[in-house]
């Protein structure tokens, strides 16, 4: 029961994740493209700002629950007399989910906060050009986000 509530936590996390960046990227950013740049940027920095404080949370719960699961997997392999040898999908999971937090930690500690030191100043200039920073990030986390969910889902290598 324990395993399926953790597998539960870890699915929801990746889908307020993954389908946070892509609302944001694919539906909010170009609906806001009408807004004069102020507006646009501050509203951006608002929305972002929410939405990292849940990714943080939602980051932390993938990568706690995904290696409490991987790691009673292993321990009930081996207490059974087996040989754990972890599946091919379950390593490029882990490796690109880690690759993921990582770049989300640099998005929202470092680029985020540019983007709020320049709102703050009302130095337009540099807040879009963190905000197209963070922008190219968040497409490349989508990107690894979605290819992680194709190979869990095909279970390369297993």
């Amino acid at each position: 029961m324990l395993y399926a509530i953790l597998k539960t936590v870890h699915v929801l996390a990746i889908v307020l994740w993954v389908g946070g960046m892509y609302f944001t990227h694919f539906c909010l950013r170009p609906a806001l493209a009408a807004l004069e740049p102020p507006a646009r940027l501050k509203l951006m920095h608002d929305v972002l700002g929410r939405f990292f404080k849940a990714v943080l949370v939602s980051s932390l719960l993938v990568l706690g629950s995904g290696l409490w699961m991987l790691g009673r997997v292993a321990k009930q392999t081996v207490q059974s007399g087996g040989s754990f040898q972890m599946p091919l999908h379950w390593t490029l999971m882990l490796v690109l989910g880690v690759l993921m937090v990582a770049i989300f930690m640099h998005i929202r500690f470092a680029l985020y906060k540019r983007l709020s030191r320049a709102v703050t100043a009302g130095d337009w200039a540099a807040s879009g050009a963190a905000l197209a920073q963070i922008r190219s990030w968040v497409a490349v986390n989508l990107g690894i986000g979605v290819l992680i969910v194709v190979v869990t889902l095909l279970r390369v290598g297993g």
